[in-house]
């Protein structure tokens, strides 16, 4: 199974369990995954390793879900965005973190 697959996959659970009934915004999706990535780190900081790889999970899935919704090539993104990144110099943007 490819990503793409995973996220029409993912979008057709969500479906099926009435989490599309009715159009979300992005905005809303976006927030569903930020909150999965704050479970994360709050489970990370309780030393729980077990509910933070499940945490990620959730925060994949969400990312699947929302590519699946709006028929994104998410693989094919993916790529790309790696590609671009092999170019870039060493920490680019002289960011610290």
């Amino acid at each position: 199974m490819n990503i793409n697959d995973l996220c029409t996959e993912a979008y057709n659970t969500a479906k099926s369990k009435g989490w599309h009934d009715e159009k979300r915004e992005t905005g809303t999706l976006l927030a569903l995954i930020h909150s999965e990535v704050s479970e994360a780190l709050e489970a990370d900081r309780k030393g729980d390793q077990e509910n933070f790889e499940e945490e990620l999970a959730d925060v994949v899935i969400r990312i699947l879900d929302l590519c699946g919704s709006r028929g994104i090539d998410l693989e094919g993104a993916i790529h790309k965005k790696m590609e671009k990144n092999k170019g870039r110099t060493y920490k680019h943007g002289g960011k610290a973190y």
